[in-house]
């Protein structure tokens, strides 16, 4: 390769550091606000049997956006639109997404009216431990009229995911990445000044998921319009693009959501626990996808569309390197996160959610259950972006194998982990959360054997002094979050002041422990940066 094509090659290399800061710092953002929402949240319900039916609500209309908008269809979407671009132009693309729009929309259409209908159902296979226990009619009956409202959420927020799908393989990353705030302000408006016109209060809430799927959808059509693509719907199952993307959803829809099915196996299972432990994994879960969102997330969303362009004009080098781009980011996140969530996951959790109907015996059973979330927070970040090395070759079986697998171990490891948990300790939904964890390691390690196997990935020079580099500065902040934890054992006997304020300075010296160590230690930011292939 000349001089001058590896220069023309470095700012568009250069462009996923930033658009990664771009959809990394929107994130942030929304996850910000997602904390403040759950923190209203944690005062307005507790972790009493009104919010266990809320979030298995919310959560199940989530489990299906997560295979529409964020999963299967995305992942096969963005690589066809590639391929359209690359070789048919804009009046191609456009004759796509109208086509494709047609489609998704009446399946939604179709789904949406099933799923309202047969909410009790639907409730049933989510949270059967209620169905089946006599004793809890009343949260069983409430989670089934909830789930009739927040239903129509799948289908406002998958085309709201298609919208961003278009922007995102135009490199329009911001604006797809600020259309979660609108749910956290929806939701925390519905809590703060709507409960009151309602009966029970909790049903404000369902109908705030509604509303935030509305103004999701519309916040994004006119940023399509410069690009000539808002969508026309056009009904054509015959297109040979549509069948392509449902060609390649069709396994997708399996593999891409391993994680999300195997939380789906986790509130099952919590139905059969103690009232509360819905609740304590999902604020667990909520702040172990917190680095999982800002920094994975952000990641692979940003490198699908390249990785796809790149293997549309047969560059596999430049698909090495951005794929080996982004495992180093990966690893300088998520360990050190794993091992900081798991030191002050108590700090964490009293600080953002022990008021009101929420009890420090809450926060210490959440805390279990975040530290187990976060053994397998590297795989749950590596299944991100290792992922899109599949989908933008177009190729979803290999992933569906390996998701067979992991869902198959997760199946087994949940009953052998929960269930002597609950019966000895008491802490069976731990037992659920380390489950999870073991699934996640065991898909991202097939998923990147998978990859070396094939030929299409294998490592950089430097990952040995990298690691290393990596390994000092953790241990340094652990041992630096360790002393200063331990000057203040009773967290729960601080106001929320002197809660916010350790925190804050737990937080600060951890990260700038870590940062230091890593820059004596000879890493610099330009070596954070992705290099032309060739180099």
């Amino acid at each position: 390769m000349s001089e001058n094509d590896q220069s023309s090659k470095a700012p568009a290399a250069n462009r996923l550091l930033r658009s990664s800061s771009v959809v990394g710092g929107a994130t942030l953002l929304s996850r910000v606000l997602g904390l403040v929402r759950d923190i209203v949240l944690a005062r307005f319900m507790g972790a009493e049997a009104h919010a266990d039916a809320f979030f298995v609500a919310f959560k199940i209309p989530n489990f299906f956006r997560r295979l529409f908008a964020e999963g299967a269809f995305s992942q096969a979407f963005v690589p066809v639109l590639a391929e359209y671009r690359e070789r048919g132009g804009t009046a191609a693309v456009r004759e796509l997404v109208d086509r494709v729009a047609g489609a998704l929309g009446s399946t939604l259409l179709f789904v949406t009216i099933l799923g309202t209908i047969f909410a009790p159902a639907v409730t049933a296979v989510f949270a059967f431990g209620w169905w089946w226990d006599d004793a809890q009619p009343e949260k069983y009956a409430l989670a089934s009229d909830m789930l009739r409202i927040t239903f129509a959420y799948l289908g406002l927020i998958s085309l709201a995911g298609m919208a961003g799908a278009i922007l995102n393989s135009y490199d329009r990353f911001l604006v797809p990445a600020l259309a979660p705030v609108l749910l956290n302000l929806v939701l925390i408006g519905a809590a703060l000044f709507a409960a009151d016109y309602f009966e029970p209060r909790v049903e404000a809430l369902a109908w705030g998921v509604f509303a935030a799927g509305v103004a999701q959808l519309l916040f994004q059509l006119p940023f399509l319009q410069p690009l000539g693509l808002v969508p026309r719907p056009r009904w054509d199952w015959q297109h040979p693009g549509v069948r392509k993307i449902l060609k390649l959803m069709a396994p997708a829809i399996f593999g891409v959501s391993v994680t999300q099915i195997s939380l789906v196996l986790d509130t099952v299972l919590a139905s059969f626990l103690p009232t509360g432990s819905v609740t304590w994994l999902y604020y667990s879960d909520r702040l172990a996808e917190l680095p999982l969102g800002i920094f994975a997330i952000a990641i692979a969303t940003v490198i699908l569309p390249s990785l796809s362009r790149q293997h549309a004009a047969d560059d596999p080098e430049r698909f090495r390197a951005t794929l080996d781009w982004a495992l180093r980011m990966i690893v300088l996140i998520a360990v050190p996160s794993a091992v900081a969530l798991a030191v002050l996951a108590k700090p964490i959790l009293s600080t953002l959610f022990e008021y009101g109907a929420m009890t420090a015996r809450d926060m210490d059973m959440a805390a279990y259950s975040l530290r187990a979330y976060c053994v397998g927070l590297l795989g749950f970040m590596l299944v991100k972006v290792l992922a899109p090395g599949y989908f933008a070759r177009q190729n979803t079986a290999t992933p569906v194998r390996y998701g067979i697998i992991a869902i198959a171990a997760k199946m087994l490891l949940s009953l052998a982990f929960a269930v002597p948990l609950h019966l000895y300790l008491q802490l069976g939904h731990m037992g659920l959360a380390l489950a999870t964890a073991a699934q996640a390691l065991l898909n991202a390690w097939l998923l990147y054997r998978g990859l070396r196997n094939d030929g299409v990935y294998h490592r950089s020079p430097g990952w040995g002094g990298y690691l290393s580099r990596l390994s000092l500065a953790i241990g340094a902040m652990l041992l630096v979050l360790w002393a200063l934890q331990s000057q203040w054992p009773d967290w729960s006997s601080f106001g929320w002041y002197d809660r916010s304020w350790r925190l804050g300075l737990l937080v600060a010296a951890g990260g700038a422990t870590y940062g230091l160590v890593l820059l004596l230690a000879g890493l610099r930011p330009r070596d954070l940066r992705l290099r032309p292939s060739g180099s």
